[in-house]
């Protein structure tokens, strides 16, 4: 087992009906709040007017429009501006980890005088952030309980994961009923985001029979309630727990004394939606198992064994190359299954600028330091058997 410092300040409020405690949480910060969403989806269901008429009183300002892979000009340079020129006490966000993630580059850029690509891009290490509180309306992400977020800058093809113990939200209400709307798309995306999170955790060097089974649960739970909420998108026990599922994925619960994954498949997905701004879970479903077939070898082979008979239930008995390959044909099928594109031209990308990607992927992404080291060339055969 690893060494590891892990400490996690944020609270979950979660269940139906919590975003009656805002005005209780919203009290400690100070009067001038700048509320961040994207588009329409929480004036349809209601939420925007109810936040209003919870925090009557307070001096709201308004930063909406943020998208999925959301980007550093305008949403965040435009957050940052807002906080300044209105002194901002605290930033509530309201929507799907896109404006979480958003939010937290807000948070630190307006604490920061210079440009706040430089604590984006590590140039600088941000000394202090505005807090953050979130209600999340898509199962997906994560960010809600963790310290970082992902921003993209379109004239530069960069798709950085930003990090900083500054960010950890300080309430995240998660109230199921809200994502009941989610489109059928963006909750098996949502699911494929989760599911490899999980598995970027579980495919790693050193594990321990705990963090084994605590992603192999994660994931068959993922699947089982996944599907459920896809057929009834009302199934408040399904949405439930796979919101859960979500939030637990990425604040490094899962991994405690495990050795480091790298992170490969968001590696290299970071890329396709830097430079073709595509649905982030879709292309981590696309990737997931070509880069499983890949790596598989006499290395590899005894973790994906484990990973067929505990998570699909495969027959132990079966040989050993048997039971990783079907393993690997198992998670493709389940994406499949949950109507997820499974090929890069089915979501837009063609051959044409396959090296050109592999390259910054291979510059800009540490891959060689992975669980199964990545050059840039199997970058591109990953790619390639992806399309």
């Amino acid at each position: 087992m690893q060494n590891f410092d892990y400490k996690t300040p944020t609270r979950l409020i979660f269940g139906k009906g919590v975003v009656e405690k805002l005005p209780s949480v919203m009290a400690q910060f100070g009067k001038k709040i700048l509320l961040t969403y994207g588009g329409g989806s929480i004036k349809k269901i209601g939420l925007y007017q109810k936040v209003l008429e919870l925090l009557k009183g307070y001096e709201i300002v308004e930063l909406s429009g943020i998208q999925p892979n959301p980007k550093y000009d305008p949403s965040v340079l435009d957050g940052v501006r807002l906080c300044k020129e209105h002194n901002i006490d605290v930033i509530l966000a309201v929507g799907g980890g896109s404006v979480l993630d958003c939010s937290k580059a807000i948070a630190a850029g307006a604490c920061y005088d210079g440009d706040p690509w430089d604590l984006i891009s590590y140039k600088v290490k941000a000394q202090a952030a505005l807090p953050i509180v979130d209600i999340i309306t898509l199962a997906a992400t994560g960010s809600e309980y963790d310290s970082g977020g992902v921003i993209s800058r379109t004239e530069t093809n960069d798709k950085i994961g930003y990090l900083d113990p500054l960010l950890y939200p300080h309430t995240s209400f998660l109230d199921p009923t809200y994502t009941f709307t989610v489109s059928k798309k963006q909750t098996a995306a949502g699911i494929a985001d989760a599911m490899n999170h999980t598995m970027e955790q579980y495919f790693v060097e050193d594990a321990t029979l705990l963090n084994d089974g605590f992603c192999e649960s994660m994931l068959r739970s993922l699947m089982v309630n996944g599907r459920k909420c896809i057929e009834n998108p009302e199934d408040y026990t399904a949405r439930a727990e796979m919101m859960l599922a979500c939030t637990y994925g990425c604040n490094r619960i899962l991994s405690l004394g495990n050795s480091q994954s790298g992170w490969p498949c968001h590696g290299i997905e970071h890329a396709l939606s830097a430079y073709y701004d595509i649905t982030h879970g879709e292309g981590l479903a696309i990737i997931t198992p070509r880069w499983m077939k890949h790596i598989l070898n006499e290395r590899t082979l005894p973790r994906f064994v484990k990973y067929g008979i505990n998570v699909f239930g495969i027959d132990a008995n079966l040989d050993k190359w048997e039971i990783a390959n079907k393993a690997i044909e198992e998670t493709y099928k389940f994406f499949e299954s949950i109507n997820i594109p499974m090929h890069l031209r089915e979501v837009g990308i063609d051959d044409s600028r396959i090296g050109e990607m592999a390259h910054h992927i291979a510059v800009n992404e540490g891959l060689e330091n992975a669980y199964a080291p990545l050059t840039e060339q199997d970058i591109v055969e990953i790619l390639t058997a992806s399309l």
